[in-house]
C-alpha cells in the first residue's frame, strides 16, 4: 500500500483525487498510459495518466510543514526554494520561512548569522556535502528537517558506491541546477566526476573515451564541468552514468548508450563490464512515469496542450519539450495565466521569458481536444483550477461538473 502523506488541504483537489483514485483502481500496476477523458461536448479534456506531486515532493512538503508546527517562535530557514513551485514557496514565506540563498546560489543571508537554535530545512533537491558541513559548524543539525528526495539520495549512494569500485561518474544534468551541484559534491567525494548536458556532449565525450581527440583539448571542451584533477586518459577508462532526476529519462538512456558504445569500441565486448557500469536502477520512477504518460496522452490526439508547473521547474520544462513536438503547447504556472479565450500568458523555456500568445484557443473547431498535464512539484489544486478556468471561458462549466461527478 502506498504511503499517505500529510499535505495541507489547500494543495489538494477532491475532483482530481477522484480521477486519480479511479485510474489507480482500474490500473493498479500503472501499465495503462492512456489519458483520462472528460468529454464536455465541444471541449474534451485528455488528462495525463500520471502528473502532479510525486513521492519526493509530498515527502518534502510534509517535513517542511512539520518543521513549522514543531518550532513556534523559532527562526526557520530554507537553503533555497524547497521545490520549484512558486505557490508552495510563497506560502512558506508567508508563514515566516526565510531563504538563505536563491536557486542560482546567490547568498541572501550569511550562514555566519545563523544560531544553534535556528531551524534549517534542506530542500528536496538536497545540497552539497560542503553546505551540510557548514551548517553543522554553526551548531545546526541539517538532517533533522532534511527533505532531500529519497530518489536523489539513491543516485548519491550509487555514485559513491561506483566511486569506491574505481569508476568515474558522468552526471547527466544542468550544470547550475541545485540537484546537479549536490550530486556532483557527493559523487566527487569518492570519484572523478563530470557533468554533461545533452546528446551532443555525450558524443564528444565518447570521442575522448575512444582517445580520438587530444587529451589537452578536453579541458577546454568541458571547461567548468569536471572535478579538480580530472584526467581524461585515466578517468574515462571506467565510467558510470547517473542523472539529475528531473531530466528526460529517455535522453539519459540515449546518453548511457552512446557512452557504452564508445567504451565497447575502445575495450571490446568481453571487457565492457570492467569499463561501463549498469546504472539503470538510479532513474527516478516518477519522472519516467510522468514523461511516458505524456507520450501516451499525445498518442491519443489533441489540438493544444496545457502544462501546469513552476517556470523554473526542470521536470515541467521536459514535459513541455515532449508536447511541443506534437501540438501547440503552453506552460503556465496557474489558471491566472489564462487571460481569456483570446490570450494566454505562458513560459517560453527555450528563451527563459514569459510571453503572451493571442488566438491560442482554436475557436473555429467544433470540438477541441485539450491535453492537460502538470509537473511533479505542481499541486493538484492548480490543475483543478486550470480545468475550471478553461471550462469557464468556453462556457462548459456545467458539463465539467457533470463529467467529474460521473467519475467513480
Amino acid at each position: 500500500m502506498a504511503r499517505e502523506f500529510e499535505i495541507p488541504q489547500f494543495y489538494l483537489s477532491s475532483e482530481i483525487a477522484q480521477i486519480k483514485k479511479r485510474r489507480n483502481s482500474e490500473d493498479p500496476k500503472k501499465k495503462d498510459l492512456t489519458p483520462t477523458l472528460l468529454d464536455l461536448g465541444r471541449i474534451r479534456f485528455r488528462i495525463a495518466r500520471h502528473f502532479g506531486f510525486c513521492f519526493g515532493v509530498q515527502n518534502a512538503i510534509e517535513i517542511a510543514y512539520k518543521a513549522l508546527d514543531e518550532n513556534p517562535g523559532r527562526r526557520i530557514f530554507l537553503l533555497s526554494e524547497m521545490i520549484h513551485n512558486p505557490h508552495v514557496n510563497e506560502d512558506l514565506i508567508s508563514r515566516g520561512v526565510k531563504f538563505l540563498r536563491t536557486t542560482e546560489g546567490e547568498q541572501l543571508i550569511p550562514l555566519e548569522s545563523l544560531k544553534s537554535d535556528d531551524v534549517v530545512i534542506v530542500p528536496a533537491f538536497g545540497t552539497t556535502l560542503e553546505l551540510f558541513a557548514a551548517l553543522s559548524q554553526q551548531g545546526i543539525n541539517p538532517y533533522k528537517y532534511n527533505t532531500t528526495c529519497p530518489f536523489v539520495e539513491k543516485v548519491w549512494t550509487r555514485a559513491e558506491q561506483l566511486g569506491v569500485k574505481g569508476y568515474s561518474i558522468v552526471v547527466h544534468g544542468k550544470l547550475n541546477h541545485e540537484e546537479t551541484k549536490a550530486t556532483v559534491s557527493h559523487a566527487n567525494a569518492k570519484a572523478p566526476t563530470i557533468v554533461i548536458r545533452d546528446l551532443e556532449m555525450a558524443h564528444l565525450l565518447g570521442q575522448y573515451i575512444k582517445q580520438e581527440l587530444p587529451p589537452d583539448s578536453f579541458y577546454q571542451d568541458f571547461k567548468g564541468r569536471f572535478s579538480e584533477g580530472f584526467d581524461p586518459l585515466r578517468d574515462l577508462q571506467r565510467i558510470g552514468v547517473v542523472n539529475q532526476t528531473t531530466m528526460l529519462a529517455t535522453e539519459t538512456w540515449e546518453i548511457a548508450e552512446i557512452l557504452k558504445k564508445a567504451s565497447l569500441e575502445k575495450y571490446g565486448e568481453i571487457n565492457i563490464g570492467n569499463h561501463f557500469a549498469d546504472t539503470r536502477d538510479t532513474l527516478c520512477y516518477a519522472t519516467s512515469e510522468n514523461q511516458r504518460s505524456v507520450v501516451g496522452m499525445l498518442e491519443s490526439g489533441g489540438d493544444i496542450a496545457i502544462i501546469v508547473g513552476g517556470y523554473n521547474s526542470s521536470n515541467t520544462s521536459h514535459l513541455v519539450e515532449l508536447c511541443e513536438h506534437k501540438v501547440p503547447s503552453f506552460h503556465i504556472k496557474d489558471a491566472a495565466e489564462i487571460l481569456d479565450i483570446n490570450k494566454i500568458r505562458h513560459f517560453d523555456y527555450k528563451n527563459s521569458v514569459v510571453s503572451e500568445t493571442a488566438n491560442w484557443f482554436p475557436k473555429s473547431k467544433p470540438v477541441v481536444d485539450i491535453l492537460i498535464t502538470a509537473g511533479a512539484s505542481c499541486p493538484d489544486a492548480l490543475v483543478d483550477q486550470v480545468l475550471k478556468k478553461v471550462a469557464q471561458i468556453t462556457e462548459v462549466e456545467e458539463q465539467l461538473n457533470s463529467a467529474i461527478t460521473s467519475v467513480n
